[in-house]
């Protein structure tokens, strides 16, 4: 396994990029620590698959360095970096057995065929490929060619990484919770530095230990997924992180605090003594709708606020509101009544978040 170092990386599929925009992958600085599971998350286009492509070998970058524990491999080929890849889509053999497929790389290694027998039943047991070993893979279904792709991926165990690129887009919804959970099996069992890229914060959380949210070809922040929902350091990720995501609303400075519409919002005296600095910036306050207290009846420091619907899922509400023009929402638990017309709110001070042009005003910054 190896530690991935970027360095000063960026990508532009233009022959003389001019500025930011025409860059698929901007100028980052990045490491993925050695034996880590990770996660590449964000929306379609922002450049997950190019940056994974550029790691692998399959790309190579504009600018700057990919480096294998301290060692420069932009001059490799993916076979010299020693890199398994897992597509979005099947890539299997079709006219050899499933067990042949999982052997393959391995043979291809010139190993002894009794090591060979081993590590593919290893592999097709946590797999739950066993029943299917003698059959020849253009009888499989989708879901099962992509289980046996993701074990080409993670039979061999001398890999610098795996990568994986949405493996899981071509599976049945009732089988993706679990082979997420074989990953992840894998990944501590045989301590596998491994990089997944998904568009579903769902599947990032539940595989990663630590995720890395991409927009706009950057990485605006790489944290645990409690670090991301709970401290999104962008407005962005507090966007896209969560269902729904965060709540934004614009907001002027007014001395120490803010103001909302009319409403005075305080701020922590160390994040109020950074407003004189932010003079000309976008400001927002941001606060999650796990974390806004709402109620029926008035109450000290409660602001009134008109109730406009709710959505019932099941095991909780969603209910928006009007704050001073800005629209807001809540998740509420099914217990809770829903108010009628009017209810009161409040903001937490330990969860309502300050942000300049999108990034999180912090104290120490």
């Amino acid at each position: 396994m190896a530690e991935i170092r970027l360095q000063q990386l960026a990508h532009s599929y233009q022959r003389q990029p001019r500025d930011a925009g025409d860059y698929a992958i901007r100028a980052m600085d990045h490491v993925w620590e050695q034996g880590g599971a990770y996660a590449l998350l964000g929306p379609s286009g922002c450049g997950k698959s190019t940056l994974l492509n550029i790691i692998s070998g399959l790309l190579e970058p504009s600018e700057g360095q990919v480096l294998f524990d301290g060692r420069p491999v932009n001059d490799l080929s993916p076979e010299q970096r020693n890199i398994a890849q897992v597509f979005q889509f099947p890539v299997v053999y079709d006219t050899m057995t499933v067990f042949d497929n999982l052997a393959f790389p391995l043979r291809n290694q010139g190993l002894p065929e009794e090591r060979v027998g081993r590590k593919v039943r290893e592999i097709a047991e946590v797999l739950d490929l066993e029943p299917l070993l003698q059959r020849k893979a253009r009888n499989l279904t989708a879901d099962e060619k992509q289980k046996v792709s993701m074990g080409r991926g993670l039979v061999r165990d001398d890999v610098s990484a795996i990568l994986f690129d949405e493996p899981l887009t071509v599976i049945d919804p009732h089988l993706k919770w679990k082979l997420r959970r074989k990953l992840k099996q894998i990944h501590e069992q045989f301590n596998l530095t491994m990089v997944y890229v998904t568009h579903d914060q769902l599947e990032a959380s539940t595989f990663a230990d630590k995720i890395a949210v991409m927009y706009a070809g950057q990485i605006v922040q790489f944290g645990t997924p409690r670090e991301l929902f709970e401290r999104p350091r962008h407005t962005f990720v507090g966007f896209f992180i969560g269902s729904p995501g965060m709540n934004l609303a614009e907001v002027r400075t007014d001395g120490d605090a803010v103001r909302l519409g009319d409403i005075r919002v305080a701020l922590p005296g160390p994040i109020a003594a950074r407003l004189p600095a932010l003079a000309g910036s976008r400001l927002q306050l941001g606060i999650r709708p796990e974390f806004v207290h709402l109620r029926s009846e008035p109450g000290a420091d409660a602001w009134p606020v008109e109730v406009l619907h709710a959505e019932d899922l099941g095991t909780y509400k969603i209910l928006a509101f009007r704050l001073e023009g800005a629209i807001f929402k809540a998740r509420l638990p099914e217990e809770q009544p829903v108010p009628e017309g009017r209810a009161y709110v409040t903001f937490p001070a330990p969860w309502t978040l300050l942000y300049a042009d999108d990034h999180l005003v912090e104290a120490d910054a």
